[in-house]
């Protein structure tokens, strides 16, 4: 009788010895799944989707931790400062667990769909749907990650091995070298194209869907459209073609601005705006377990929660662009319905700082970062100062209603800064904690991470239908968004020389926390920048072509591969 693994699949590219001793407990008799599906099909099932709930933390960390989002409180031992500091080693254990948890998950849907005959009934065949979805999703986002962006001479590059299903012998294996980055995409492609004609049951975010399938080749095929600069009309056309499937569905509904500032809170079935996401449950997630869960970097919430990383300087310029977030309890004002979801960590004095941020010079006056400062403020009748230890500055006016102002500090430069209450420092950066990871249902740091949702795909058919020169139907879909969250701020112009700066900060104000931005910055051939506070190098400019763009494939992987696989080059 022949035996197959499902429920913990070795992953296709990482077989080592302790997986291969694992596979007499996990295995399933192959005859029993294919004489009665309906009694193995559904656990088989959720064992794709268990995958994905620990995949998912690393997918995070590695697209999120490499953006300009956010900032951390110091350095870590810890594997992620190395998606912070751009170290790129290839002995990392979290980009292990990516790699693995990404190919078990493909291997566990690749059995299923070897298994199961298509066409029995309408059932069976959406959830084979299911699996192709969960298949070709995860290439795309292995590829992302571990392959060059598409604009990059796609023919060539490597993307990762496509390897569909547990192989028959494990002990005598040869499997292939990675795929081109083309062809990796194009299985993906594929795979969810597959997923789109079988799925015909829509269960809610928690699982995929048609709709979830059309949503994904959207932005695949926005990752395939080109910059800016040197467009691909035909991918281009084909993400404005499946934006317009699942915006036209009528399945999915933006929620109102009110709705929208508390969209961390609501579980993934009642939360009418996603479209796909890993759905974490309370029971599987509490206690301690709340500090290593994506949130618990971001903010200490209940007492659970490492609260080391937040929101970066440059992220909560963006929010201020249209008018300046008050977060103080006295005199609360959201302008941008997105910084609901950035919390300061005020004390309870109440104390009144003036705080900027200044720049940081070493001994033979070259800047090597910027820091801020919170200067007790000082109020004599109409005349406003502040004091740091022994000096006093005078504050300028320059829009006192928001009380924004200026000084001439002390290094000869002219700062511009706000009257704020004392945020609490961790080291010697304010917390500025954010809470898009956290609090669904209420339950302290748990969240279900967000792979699609229907704001990302306005999104995406604004920047493919500027590449293809229809600025005007690219500015109605940008100011959908925009104006969501900050009423009456549309832009009142979109052309060839500020789409690209306009659509893209959009994107970065909506998506951030959700594992895009980094990916964003890098496919259209752009440099990532983190001049504000923190210990990364806050002067460097990170391009498009640095071989630190991509991860190295997991050493651990390379060596118990049964074949060649092709490291990604050093410089």
């Amino acid at each position: 009788m022949k035996r197959i693994v499902v429920f913990a699949s070795v992953a296709a590219c990482a077989f080592t010895a302790c997986d291969i001793e694992r596979l007499p407990f996990d295995s399933v008799d192959k005859e029993q799944i294919v004489d009665n599906p309906e009694a193995n099909l559904n656990a088989l099932l959720n064992g794709c989707y268990a995958q994905l709930k620990i995949w998912s933390d690393p997918m995070h960390r590695c697209g999120e931790y490499a953006g300009d989002n956010m900032m951390i409180r110091g350095s870590s031992t810890d594997a992620f400062y190395e998606f912070i500091s751009y170290s790129r080693t290839p002995n990392n254990y979290r980009l292990q667990n990516f790699w693995d948890y990404g190919y078990k998950a493909i291997a566990q849907a690749s059995n299923i769909i070897n298994l199961i005959k298509e066409g029995q009934n309408d059932e069976f065949d959406n959830k084979l749907g299911e699996c192709y979805y969960i298949r070709g999703m995860m290439y795309f986002y292995l590829c992302r990650a571990y392959g060059r962006p598409y604009y990059q001479s796609p023919e060539t590059n490597l993307g990762v091995p496509i390897v569909n299903g547990t192989p028959e012998n494990m002990f005598e294996l040869s499997l292939p070298d990675r795929s081109t980055v083309k062809n990796t995409y194009e299985q993906a492609i594929n795979d969810l194209k597959k997923a789109e004609a079988m799925l015909s049951v829509n269960n809610g975010p928690a699982y995929a869907s048609k709709g979830a399938a059309q949503a994904m080749l959207s932005k695949v095929y926005l990752y395939m459209s080109g910059t800016y600069e040197n467009p691909n009309e035909e991918y281009a056309k084909l993400a404005v073609e499946y934006s317009d499937k699942v915006i036209n569905s009528g399945d999915y509904t933006l929620l109102s601005r009110d709705e929208f500032m508390k969209y961390n809170t609501y579980t993934p079935e009642n939360n009418k705006e996603s479209i796909f996401v890993v759905k974490r449950v309370a029971s599987e997630f509490s206690g301690y377990d709340h500090y290593y869960g994506i949130g618990g970097m971001y903010s200490n919430i209940g007492g659970m929660g490492w609260g080391e990383m937040y929101s970066s300087a440059k992220y909560l310029c963006l929010l201020d662009e249209t008018g300046r977030n008050d977060w103080r309890e006295k005199s609360r004002k959201i302008v941008d319905a997105r910084a609901a979801f950035i919390e300061p960590q005020y004390t309870d004095d109440n104390k009144e700082v003036f705080r900027f941020i200044k720049n940081v010079y070493d001994v033979s006056g070259e800047q090597t970062n910027y820091n801020y400062v919170q200067a007790d403020l000082i109020r004599s009748g109409n005349t406003l100062s502040c004091k740091e230890g022994e000096k006093t500055y005078t504050l300028t006016a320059i829009d006192a209603e928001q009380e924004i102002y200026s000084i001439k500090y002390e290094d000869g430069n002219t700062y511009t800064g706000v009257i704020d209450n004392y945020i609490a420092l961790n080291r010697v950066y304010p917390m500025f904690y954010i809470t898009k990871c956290s609090r669904e249902g209420e339950d302290s740091q748990l969240h279900s991470p967000i792979l699609s949702r229907l704001g990302e795909i306005y999104l995406n058919r604004a920047e493919a239908y500027a590449k293809l020169g229809n600025y005007s139907a690219a500015l109605t879909d940008l100011n959908i968004i925009r104006e969501r969250s900050i009423p009456g701020a549309g832009y009142s112009s979109l052309n060839a020389t500020n789409a690209s700066d306009r659509i893209d900060k959009e994107r970065q104000l909506e998506l951030a926390y959700q594992a895009e931005r980094s990916y964003d910055v890098y496919r259209n051939g752009k440099a990532l920048t983190r001049n504000y506070p923190g210990p990364h190098n806050a002067m460097e400019a990170i391009s498009a072509n640095d071989y630190r763009v991509v991860y190295f494939i997991p050493q651990d992987a390379i060596n118990s591969y049964p074949g060649t696989l092709t490291q990604n080059p050093v410089k």
